[in-house]
């Protein structure tokens, strides 16, 4: 199968490359540079040049293809409504190029939009259009290609990790660096889930192969890690004070990330795992974190 992969150079879709030529397919990988094609050529990978700020500039690389995995995303959260806006745009484009076929578009999304509210993880049935988190805009317009005969799959992120980046909680790292302290909210006993990027490269293959149009996949490993066990680790790693905030001092000291820090994200993959066989097996968030590369 000649998969269109955006975000190929990306830090999961770089990871998908060797996954998807292990699975037995072609790559075609988006780069909107010369120093990314010669990153998906040493990859094993065919160039497609193109951009998201231009979406059109996609259409045609969708439409040559017999699937599309769309993993790219501005990840500028001083920008994050804008962002969110521009992600739903490439998938129209993305989704149009597939009209009148049975191939399919595996979308991106966040676990967040698995939540039903109710303080129990989120899960895979879990969808409410009127959610107030900006990325539900990426499961709306799935929604309707879906509507439009779209084989849309939806591959719902958690905080993805490795030793070198951990998702938003790579923000909390660098704003802990300026700040010289490593900093909390109250008992800091909300939850992360989190999967190591070598396990949610392979759930992506694996919805690809096994999944189903219409339905929503979680690549969750750890339901929810403790956000002070989080605060506790880059604090040992980085030699650094760890603090209590109160949620009036949060503001100040995090700033746009505020918003996420006092967040319960916890979420579940029971029914990801038990549909298509999917065990993580790569190191834990706190792992990681305690031996991230500090440069």
């Amino acid at each position: 199968m000649r998969v269109f992969l955006t975000g190929a150079t990306g830090f999961i879709g770089s990871r998908i490359i060797p996954e998807l030529i292990a699975a037995g397919h072609q790559i075609t990988g988006l780069a909107r540079s010369d120093i990314s094609a010669k990153i998906l050529e040493a990859l094993g990978a065919e160039v497609y040049r193109g951009t998201l700020d231009n979406p059109e500039s996609l259409r045609n690389g969708a439409a040559r293809a017999d699937a599309v995995i769309h993993t790219a995303f501005d990840h500028d959260f001083t920008n994050f409504v804008a962002n969110c806006e521009k992600d739903r745009r490439v998938i129209r484009i993305l989704g149009d190029a597939l009209k009148g076929s049975d191939r399919p578009l595996l979308i991106t999304s966040g676990v967040g939009m698995g939540d039903a509210g109710e303080g129990q993880p989120a899960t895979e049935q879990v969808f409410k259009p009127e959610n107030i988190n900006p990325r539900v805009a990426s499961e709306l317009e799935g929604a309707r290609l879906l509507e439009e005969g779209v084989d849309v799959r939806v591959v719902r992120l958690p905080q993805v990790h490795d030793t070198r980046r951990q998702g938003l909680i790579s923000s909390w790292v660098e704003i802990a660096r300026q700040k010289g302290a490593v900093a909390y909210v109250d008992e800091g006993a909300n939850r992360w889930s989190a999967a190591h990027v070598s396990d949610v490269a392979k759930l992506y293959v694996l919805v690809l192969n096994k999944g189903e149009k219409g339905k929503r996949y979680h690549a969750v490993a750890e339901e929810g890690v403790p956000a002070r066990a989080i605060a506790l680790a880059v604090s040992e790693r980085l030699s650094l004070p760890l603090v209590s905030l109160t949620s009036e001092d949060a503001a100040a000291y995090f700033g746009w990330f505020a918003l996420f820090s006092e967040m319960d994200l916890i979420a579940s993959s029971a029914w990801t795992q038990s549909q298509l066989g999917w065990k993580p097996v790569g190191p834990g968030l706190i792992d990681d974190l305690a031996n991230m590369r500090v440069e």
